[in-house]
């Protein structure tokens, strides 16, 4: 392994749902694509301690130092080095399809053929749905998001644990090869239920317009999957993020 921190910059793409990890406390896997269309993995990344100036949103130009994770062997995979986060411009959306559609994979088996770890795929027939959890489940959640809200160092500013969603959000779709239903990890679309029901919304409003952002407004516009595997259980795919991205390029006129 390498111990020369190398230097990286990415456009971020994925912010999943923050996890409890027995090391770190409460962290975020994030990813993103480099200027010359290179997947990289960032963990981990302590997102809610990130000092100020330094948390980034998706679509942000990152940059950021790394040394390969000693328990990691996914190639996309980066250990960052959380105090060399900067952040920069955020990538046009009139840039956005041209400079990920040209990384889109048919299938999620296509992209572990190729051994790649995270992958873009253009889902056919999306359909988004919502159930609600159970008591028990969101008792579980409660309970490791405060273990993990509760870890941080001594010179980490303390944490309030978060409140887990009170709807798992799941997608079917199929790709090129296969039918697939995943449950959505991508911490955006929870952030959208709360920030919503911030907003004065109820439960069933706030529901139907996120059923309508993703089962109309996406479908009709275009949207794009990043999925990603696990590294203990790599024939395990997950949906990391769900990005608005027009399936063509539009081209501008010239007169």
């Amino acid at each position: 392994m390498s111990v020369t921190p190398q230097e990286c910059r990415v456009t971020v793409l994925v912010k999943a749902l923050p996890q409890r990890s027995a090391k770190h406390g409460e962290t975020v896997c994030c990813a993103g694509v480099t200027s010359q269309g290179e997947f990289k993995r960032l963990y981990p990344v302590r997102f809610r301690h990130l000092k100020e100036g330094s948390a980034f949103k998706r679509w942000d130009w990152v940059n950021f130092k790394h040394v390969r994770p000693p328990h990691d062997s996914r190639r996309e995979s980066c250990r960052v080095f959380e105090d060399s986060i900067v952040v920069g411009r955020q990538l046009p959306k009139a840039e956005r399809a041209r400079f990920l559609n040209p990384l889109v994979l048919p299938s999620v088996k296509a992209a572990a053929e190729r051994g790649d770890s995270l992958a873009l795929i253009r889902p056919i027939d999306p359909q988004f749905s919502y159930k609600r959890k159970t008591a028990t489940q969101l008792a579980e959640e409660r309970e490791s998001y405060k273990l993990a809200a509760a870890q941080g160092s001594l010179f980490d500013d303390e944490l309030a644990a978060l409140e887990p969603t009170p709807f798992e959000f799941k997608f079917k779709f199929r790709d090129a090869e296969a039918p697939h239903e995943y449950t959505n990890g991508d911490w955006e679309a929870h952030a959208m239920f709360f920030n919503a029901r911030k907003r004065g919304k109820s439960e069933q409003e706030v529901l139907d317009w996120m059923d309508h952002t993703f089962n109309v407004e996406y479908r009709e516009r275009g949207m794009l999957f990043a999925v990603g595997n696990q590294a203990k259980r790599p024939h395990i795919w997950q949906l990391l993020g769900v990005l608005r991205v027009d399936e063509t390029v539009q081209e501008s006129l010239a007169f």
